[in-house]
C-alpha cells in the first residue's frame, strides 16, 4: 500500500489536504467526507482503507473546512494568502460543496473514472447537499464521475439539537439571533448550546430555520418526501449503529421509515447490531459491506 499526502485548492480559494491510500494503479476511488470535530487522521478510515485496497479501490480521505473544532485554512481570495477561522465550530456547512468539488476534481487528475462519495455523520449531510447543488447547477462533468452515495450515519441535525435542549430551545435561539444583531457572531455560544463549542453564526445556520437547505433527514415527519435522497438515482448504500446512535428511533425503525420512503432501485440499507456513531469494535464490518455493495452495484 502507498500512502500519499495531497495539497488541493477549491475554486474560492482554499487549500486543503487529504490522505490517497493506493494500490495496483486502480482507477475507482472512494472520497469520504468526515463529520463533526474529526479529520482524515482516523481508525475507520485506515480499517476501510485497507479493505478497499484489497478489492481493487483506491481511498482518499481529506480534511475539509470543518476538521477539528477550530481550526484555520490558508486562502487566496484577495490577492494575498490569509488564514480563515473553521472547523466544527466556525465552518460555513455550504461550503461543502466546493470543497467536495475539489476532492472530485483532484481524483480526476489523479486518472481515477469511477469515484465513491462517502460520508459519516455531518459529511453525509455534505455529500447530499453537494449532489443536490450539482444536479441543481446541472454539473454533469461530476456527476457523470460519482457512480455511488455511501452514508453512514446521516442524522437529523436540526432535530437532535431540539431533543438535546428541550425546553431550552428557544431561549438558546434567542439568545443567538441576539448576539447577531449586536454584531458578535463570531463569538462562541455557551459550553452547554451544543454538544461541541460551536459560534453564533455556525448556530445559526444550523437551527435558525427549520426548512433550511440542510434539513432533509426529517425522519419524524411521517409526511415528508425526502426529496433530497430521492435525488440520488445512483447506487445509494446507507447505514446506521443501533447503540449510542444519534437517532430518535430504534435503528430498525429508522431502516423501514427511509426504506419506504427512499425510491432508489439499487438502495442498500440496513443498521449494525453493536455499532455506535462511530462504529469503535466495529470497523471491518462496515468496511465488508461497503465492498459488498460496490461490487454488486
Amino acid at each position: 500500500m502507498n500512502l500519499e499526502k495531497i495539497f488541493f485548492e477549491t475554486e474560492d480559494k482554499a487549500e486543503l489536504v487529504g490522505l490517497l491510500h493506493t494500490n495496483n494503479n486502480s482507477k475507482k476511488v472512494v472520497i469520504s467526507i468526515h463529520g463533526m470535530t474529526s479529520n482524515c487522521l482516523r481508525r475507520r478510515d485506515d480499517i476501510v482503507a485497507k479493505t478497499m485496497l484489497e478489492n481493487g479501490i483506491d481511498y482518499f480521505t481529506f480534511n475539509n473546512r470543518g476538521h477539528d473544532v477550530i481550526s484555520y485554512f490558508t486562502t487566496f481570495k484577495t490577492g494575498t494568502y490569509t488564514k480563515e477561522k473553521a472547523g466544527t465550530a466556525y465552518e460555513n456547512i455550504e461550503d461543502s460543496y466546493y470543497d467536495i468539488k475539489a476532492a472530485i476534481d483532484e481524483m480526476i487528475r489523479h486518472n481515477y473514472e469511477e469515484i465513491y462519495l462517502q460520508g459519516h455523520s455531518l459529511g453525509c449531510t455534505k455529500i447530499v447537499y453537494t449532489y443536490n447543488k450539482l444536479k441543481n447547477n446541472n454539473e454533469k462533468e461530476y456527476l457523470n464521475k460519482i457512480k455511488s452515495v455511501i452514508l453512514l450515519s446521516l442524522i437529523d441535525i436540526p432535530r437532535v439539537q431540539k431533543v438535546y435542549l428541550g425546553e431550552r430551545f428557544d431561549e438558546v435561539l434567542e439568545y443567538a439571533l441576539e448576539k447577531k444583531e449586536q454584531g458578535k457572531a463570531d463569538e462562541l455560544m455557551p459550553l452547554d448550546s451544543f454538544i461541541h463549542p460551536m459560534s453564533v453564526r455556525t448556530y445559526l445556520k444550523y437551527f435558525n430555520n427549520e426548512f433550511n437547505p440542510i434539513d432533509f433527514a426529517r425522519y419524524w415527519d411521517e409526511e415528508y418526501e425526502y426529496p433530497e435522497l430521492n435525488n440520488i438515482q445512483i447506487p445509494l448504500f446507507m447505514r446506521w449503529g443501533d447503540t449510542f446512535e444519534m437517532i430518535e428511533q430504534k435503528a430498525s425503525k429508522l431502516v423501514e421509515i427511509v426504506k419506504n420512503k427512499v425510491n432508489n432501485k439499487k438502495l442498500d440499507i440496513g443498521y449494525i447490531p453493536g455499532a455506535n456513531h462511530g462504529y469503535a469494535e466495529h470497523e471491518q464490518e462496515l468496511a465488508d459491506e461497503i465492498v459488498e455493495f460496490l461490487q454488486g452495484k
